[in-house]
């Protein structure tokens, strides 16, 4: 019995670990007490060192000190300011009014709206929360089908996982050890794309059943002329120039992820200051919501590593890699095992479970296979944004469900959202078809070929001068009478006739 726990004690931790998350445990708690159980029983069998345990505090205080982690309360602050101090629901209004006239006019205002509220917030639950309050009684009211209304408004919110300033996002650079300027950079193309997606799929839906999406009355747009382009400016501007202060001065290297966090949340207040909607109520519920979100995230790092401690104690990389690099297919094989892995563990677990759990153990396998990290991590950040979309757990369903009127049934939700995760697949197999979609635009580490490098230094006589004589460059000139080589002579001539 014993011989057989050490020889599988890294499959047998992962299965528990796995096990106690199904079974509904806290996951922080899940993996700490996994952790420090099976180091027992290594300390016992002899595998393990009583000394492993030495190394527990100095990876807790390396959690509390990453300056990365930071960044996560100051958008998380950013997004819960702006959202409580009305700016989706004026943004709704605005561009609900602009794109009013048009069949499924509303539908591409919440899609619209979606991506901006994901590049000032950066959280699901803000976004599809205030986009369910205010956008879906209108569209109902005004004939939109149930199902599509209820599909684009959480879809359109789960853009705040891809588009910067992401948390998720944040997470995966610090998991994979990049730069969370880097991945921004590497996401901002694809969640446009997938933006476009959205309303792509908006824009069929009006041609084949133009009855779901009508366009609003006359009597709906109550603003025209100059009165919305002036509505349109005064409400598009401030949180545009946000978006450049937060992400702009991050791409530009201006400003840190952490830096940039910092100026958005300052930006947030003094929009709401200016809005008249700061109140220490408002205040108060933001900060203490960030507190908590914080905290949940502190945690669930804290059992991760307390849990990697021992998993790595066993060599649980080493098996993982050997289980992962001896795929059929190669690299191929091992992006198509992940890619369904994470879909299908995403029906169960929510996106900080699988970046602290699973993305430890993946990205040292995709860096032995030779894939570029940053490509990697938004390829799993985009897969990960179904997490929130596909039944039963879907955690932006839940959302909606909780603000959606009474007459909206649950499996109406349900299967609204089926479409857009047939979308998200796509965008997995585009960005598996077209890594350029991440790349293009990052700095390329430059490869060297050691072997082809040469180091060649001058042999001169002892007792030579040490400058080379005439007859020593004109050797070394090539056929094509090089010119450095030209001027290097006149130099030496002049010098000798000195």
């Amino acid at each position: 019995m014993a011989e057989f726990l050490i020889a599988n004690m890294a499959p047998i931790i992962f299965v528990s670990m796995v096990v106690f998350l199904l079974l509904g445990f806290p996951v922080s708690f899940s993996l700490a007490a996994n952790g420090i159980f099976f180091a027992l029983v290594g300390i016992e069998l002899g595998l393990l060192s009583p000394q492993l345990f030495q190394a527990l505090p100095d990876r807790i205080f390396g959690i509390m000190s990453n300056d990365t982690l930071l960044a996560i309360p100051f958008f998380t602050f950013m997004g819960l300011i702006l959202e409580r101090s009305g700016m989706a629901e004026d943004l709704l209004d605005t561009i609900g009014q602009l794109f009013g006239p048009l069949r499924g006019g509303l539908a591409f205002a919440v899609i619209f709206v979606g991506a901006l509220l994901a590049a000032t917030t950066g959280v699901v639950a803000a976004s599809v929360i205030s986009m369910g309050l205010i956008s879906l009684p209108i569209m109902l009211r005004y004939g939109y089908d149930t199902r599509l209304a209820t599909g684009v408004i959480a879809a359109s919110g789960t853009l705040a996982q891809i588009i910067p300033p992401s948390l998720v996002l944040i997470i995966m650079a610090d998991q994979l050890g990049k730069s969370v300027g880097d991945m921004y950079a590497g996401a901002f193309v694809p969640g446009m794309v997938l933006t476009g997606l959205y309303v792509a799929y908006v824009i069929i839906v009006c041609l084949l059943k133009p009855s779901w999406a009508p366009a609003l009355p006359s009597e709906a747009r109550t603003l025209h002329g100059s009165a919305l382009l002036i509505q349109v400016l005064t409400t598009l501007v401030p949180p545009l120039l946000l978006i450049f202060l937060v992400l702009g001065t991050i791409f530009m290297g201006i400003a840190t992820p952490t830096e940039g966090g910092a100026m958005g949340a300052t930006g947030a207040l003094i929009m709401a200051l200016l809005r008249k909607r700061l109140s220490w109520p408002l205040l108060k519920q933001a900060m203490e919501t960030t507190a908590k979100l914080t905290t949940f995230v502190v945690f669930i790092l804290v059992g991760a590593r307390v849990f990697s401690l021992t998993f790595y104690g066993v060599d649980g990389h080493k098996w993982v890699e050997h289980l992962l690099t001896g795929l059929p297919g190669g690299e191929v094989g091992f992006l198509i095992v992940v890619n369904v892995l994470i879909f299908l563990l995403a029906f169960f677990l929510d996106f900080f479970e699988l970046s602290f759990i699973v993305v430890p153990l993946l990205g040292p396998v995709a860096q032995a296979l030779g894939i570029d990290l940053i490509w990697f991590g938004v390829l799993l950040a985009v897969n990960m944004q179904t997490s929130f979309m596909h039944p039963p757990f879907g955690f932006a369903l839940f959302y909606l469900r909780s603000v959606a009127p009474a007459s909206v049934k649950t499996t109406d939700i349900y299967w609204g959202a089926i479409p857009f995760v047939f979308i998200q697949i796509i965008m997995v197999a585009l960005l598996i078809a077209f890594p350029q979609l991440v790349t293009f635009g990052l700095d390329q580490e430059e490869k060297i070929d050691l072997d082809a490098v040469k180091i060649e230094t001058p042999t001169f006589d002892y007792g030579a001068p040490a400058t080379p004589g005439i007859d020593d460059v004109k050797g070394k000139m090539t056929e094509n009478n090089d010119e450095a080589a030209k001027a290097i002579m006149e130099s030496l001539k002049q010098e000798k006739a000195k």
